[in-house]
């Protein structure tokens, strides 16, 4: 069992957000296989998808309930987990989790935008979760647990952005603190690396897993014109 110091001093690192010198240095390749099909979708992991298909990485905490609540929404392609917004190539689950590679947990959505919008799907990602915690969700903390979204096209970065600043004001007006949710372009985020097969899909496999997602009750409108 760890000591009380080692405990603190976990959670101190997990909710310092470590700067490139000092994450750790990875692997040049990934340390696993990733699956190549959807467990609930059937639909690749990684690509080919149909043509105008969008990709747009999201970080509301566990993967887990995140990607389970993405996949459900109509117009969705595909789903998949994986760390993000980092420093470490390749990082395991387990090194994530110490919150010195820098990534979050994040969840690749592949969708078509004929059917799901930019700004619904923005939507539903505040609405699914409490964009106001920092580094954690709920019981879960840490750096890896942060409120991202990595967009890919102009078009999503409005949609990003419009809608956190509709949604802010409601959330203050409820007590909520500042939105702290990381909106940055996936150039700058870095890669996004599939996380390991039992992860995928993982509530579909383990049906009684623990992942709560921790929404504020907040119904986020549409933005402004």
């Amino acid at each position: 069992m760890a000591s009380l110091f080692e405990t603190l001093l976990g959670t101190s690192l997990r909710t310092t957000m470590v700067d490139a010198e000092h994450a750790m240095k990875g692997r040049e390749a990934s340390a696993y296989p990733v699956p190549g099909t959807h467990a609930v979708l059937g639909t690749p992991l990684q690509g080919p998808w149909p043509e105008g298909t969008r990709v747009l990485y999201l970080a509301s905490g566990c993967f887990w309930g995140a990607e389970k609540e993405a996949w459900q929404l109509p117009g969705v392609v595909t789903t998949a987990v994986g760390y993000m917004g980092g420093f470490t190539p390749f990082p395991t689950y387990e090194e994530t989790c110490t919150g010195r590679t820098g990534h979050t947990e994040t969840v690749m959505v592949a969708y078509d935008p004929t059917v799901l919008s930019d700004v619904d799907l923005m939507r539903h990602f505040w609405e699914e979760h409490d964009p106001t915690q920092g580094f954690r969700q709920g019981n879960d903390v840490g750096t890896q647990y942060r409120s991202a979204v990595f967009f890919t096209t102009p078009e999503q970065e409005a949609a990003a952005r419009e809608t956190r600043d509709t949604y802010a004001p409601l959330l203050k007006a409820r007590g909520y603190g500042d939105v702290t949710t990381e909106i940055r372009s996936v150039e700058d985020a870095g890669t996004f690396y599939y996380a390991e097969g039992p992860h995928q899909q993982y509530l579909r496999k383990n049906p009684g897993g623990y992942c709560p997602v921790n929404s504020t009750g907040v119904a986020c409108p549409m933005p402004q014109a």
